[in-house]
């Protein structure tokens, strides 16, 4: 066997490759990771998650968001908020996010090298220092390729970072707009739609698609898009983009979007979300004999191995779910199929959080897919205003709903909208995992008064449709 300089070398420092590189190094191999930026941390920790939900905490405190149905609509922490405001606590949680993961990654004996990373072979890469000079060749027998994406940028629109921009500009826009159009209406789409509208900004979500988030139950969303238009946002689903236009209006830039339909849209700015784009241009990869489809993203198998049998891919650069979580989760697993270490996964059970105003969460299955597959179920729902978690915390519209199988009361899915929803779903997870029964929330006592009263109550409305 030919002598490497490390056991693994991982490609890209977000969730997929930290988490990756570290089970690495619980196992006692040599590891070395590769990042391009002098922050480690990728999208997620300094353009994406951690600021954008940080940010989203800041609107719904500053804007008064959760207290709207005890003191009135009118009531804000706040009267005029302005983006510095919003991104005030935006710079140190993402300060200390960074200095923990380098301290993980150093206490763990991880090598860190900074600079771009391009194959030269299946077991070499070419990395190419921050001096622009220099470059360092480093050998090694396994790889995880975890580079994460970027925006998808359509040449014909007029980005310009702060009157067009994506979403990896916002912390860079230099004033809260009155008006904003939300080109793109996925994960990224919706949560910043729902962000601004809850400042008061009349925003406009333009998507191709005849629905928001395809891949969520279709009562959530229903229960989403409802709340979004209570916000005055105007949403045109079923509509294709023409142009974009920066115009100037009294000494002012706006711009113009004009539909495939003639509608034209008008507003301050525009955020474009029109999907990312697999960041694998410095990569070479058919040089290591592994292959990208038409989006960037890497073919990978159910142990997320590409076709080159050493070199492994986890992340936002495989696609779907692109999360976070699912993505720590992805780096871990392929390292210990890559060495043989026994591990279990169940990509079923994984739960998904959206950070909309309403949050949403689910995991399991929702009841398009179990009507496809011929299952019997029944369901059962729970109203946050039911109970007085709900009527303390202020959220009456929050909703959540367990489906069960009717014949063998197994739980198939849980599916919550507001306050706390990507906390509470964890309950939910563990008796799905676990192969619990809908009985299993009637029989509990939950703590009183919380949110988590929900499953009972939602366990009670499901057994009695029976």
């Amino acid at each position: 066997m030919a002598e490497y300089q490390f056991d693994l070398l991982v490609i890209g420092s977000g969730p997929a490759g930290h988490h990756a590189a570290i089970q690495g190094a619980k196992i006692r191999k040599r590891v070395a990771l590769v990042e391009r930026n002098f922050a480690v941390g990728g999208v997620c920790i300094n353009v994406g998650t951690i600021p954008s939900k940080t940010m989203r905490e800041s609107v719904l405190y500053l804007s008064g968001y959760r207290e709207h149905s005890i003191y009135g609509a009118s009531y804000r922490v706040k009267e005029k908020i302005t983006l510095q405001d919003l991104l005030f606590r935006v710079e140190p949680v993402v300060r200390h996010e960074i200095d923990v993961t380098r301290h993980q990654l150093s206490r763990n004996g991880v090598e860190l090298v900074v600079g771009a990373a391009t194959f030269v072979d299946q077991h070499t890469v070419r990395v190419s220092l921050p001096d622009g000079q220099t470059h360092r060749m480093i050998t090694a027998d396994k790889f995880v390729v975890a580079v994460g994406t970027e925006p998808t940028i359509d040449p014909k629109l007029p980005m310009d970072g702060s009157t067009v921009f994506s979403s990896d500009d916002i912390l860079k826009v230099d004033q809260l707009p009155s008006s904003l159009t939300v080109i793109g209406g996925g994960v990224i789409g919706c949560e910043y739609a729902s962000m601004f509208a809850a400042l008061g900004v009349r925003v406009t979500l333009v998507d191709m698609r005849p629905k928001l988030l395809p891949f969520v139950d279709d009562e959530i969303v229903q229960a989403l898009a409802y709340h979004m238009r209570e916000n005055r946002v105007t949403l045109r689903l079923g509509e294709k983009v023409d142009r974009v236009e920066v115009v100037e209006d009294n000494g002012a830039k706006r711009v113009r979007i004009t539909l495939v339909s003639g509608k034209q849209i008008t507003s301050d700015k525009a955020l474009c979300s029109t999907g990312r784009f697999g960041a694998v241009k410095y990569l070479d990869l058919p040089a290591a004999g592994v292959t990208t489809d038409d989006r960037g993203r890497i073919k990978v198998n159910e142990f997320y191995q590409t076709e080159a049998a050493n070199i492994y891919a986890a992340g936002d650069v495989i696609g779907f779910p692109s999360l976070a979580s699912t993505s720590m989760e992805q780096g871990r697993l392929a390292v210990c199929h890559a060495y043989g270490v026994s591990a279990t996964w169940a990509p079923e059970l994984f739960p998904y959080g959206i950070y909309t105003i309403p949050e949403i969460s689910f995991v399991g299955r929702n009841e398009s897919e179990l009507t496809d597959e011929g299952i019997p179920y029944e369901i059962g729902k729970a109203q946050y205003r039911e109970i007085a978690r709900g009527q303390i915390v202020g959220d009456d519209i929050g909703m959540m709903k367990l489906i069960f199988h009717r014949e063998t009361r197994d739980l198939l899915g849980v599916h919550i909208i507001g306050e706390g929803a990507a906390e509470l779903i964890h309950i939910g997870q563990a008796a799905l995992s676990l192969g619990g029964k809908i009985d299993y929330f009637i029989n509990t006592v939950f703590n009183y008064p919380t949110l988590a009263e929900c499953y009972k109550i939602a366990a009670f409305d499901g057994v009695n449709r029976l």
